[in-house]
C-alpha cells in the first residue's frame, strides 16, 4: 500500500506532514534535496571517521539511514553496506589476538599520522618548550 493510500490514522504525525509536502512538488523537491545534502554531509563524515577510534561507521550508518528515508537506492545500499560489516565484524571477532592487536596497532598508526599532519604535535610541544623540526607538520 502506497503512502498516499494510508489514512491520516494511518501514516501518524510525521507521515501527516510528509503526505503535506509531497503533495507541493516544488516543496518535495526542496524536502528531498535538503534531505539530500544533510544525508550525503553525514555520509562523507562517518566516512572520514571510520579508520579512527569511535562512532565512523554508526555515522556512516545514520548518513545512509537519512537518505534511505527518501531514496530508495540508499535503502539497499545501507541494507548492503550493514550485512558486510556483520560479516566483517565476525570475521574479524573469530581473529586470533595478533590480528586484532595489528588492528589496534593500524589504527593507532593511522591515529599518530594523522596528529603530526594536522600539526598536533608541534602545538603542544609549544607548550612545554620542546621545539624540533620533526614535529612539525609537513603541510
Amino acid at each position: 500500500m502506497k503512502q498516499a493510500d494510508k489514512s491520516d490514522r494511518e501514516l501518524g504525525p510525521w507521515g501527516q506532514r510528509r503526505a503535506k509536502i509531497a503533495a507541493n512538488p516544488a516543496l518535495n523537491l526542496t524536502y528531498r534535496i535538503v534531505v539530500g545534502v544533510v544525508g550525503a554531509a553525514v555520509l562523507v563524515l562517518g566516512i572520514l571517521a571510520i579508520p579512527y577510534p569511535g562512532p565512523g561507521w554508526l555515522i556512516v550508518f545514520a548518513g545512509l539511514g537519512i537518505l534511505a528515508s527518501e531514496f530508495e537506492w540508499a535503502h539497499t545500499a545501507l541494507e548492503w553496506v550493514k550485512e558486510r560489516y556483520d560479516r566483517f565484524m565476525g570475521w574479524f571477532a573469530k581473529q586470533s589476538v595478533w590480528v586484532k592487536g595489528l588492528g589496534v596497532l593500524l589504527t593507532a598508526a593511522i591515529v599518530v599520522v594523522t596528529l603530526w599532519v594536522l600539526g598536533t604535535f608541534a602545538l603542544v610541544g609549544g607548550w612545554f618548550g620542546l621545539e624540533s623540526s620533526w614535529l612539525e607538520s609537513p603541510l
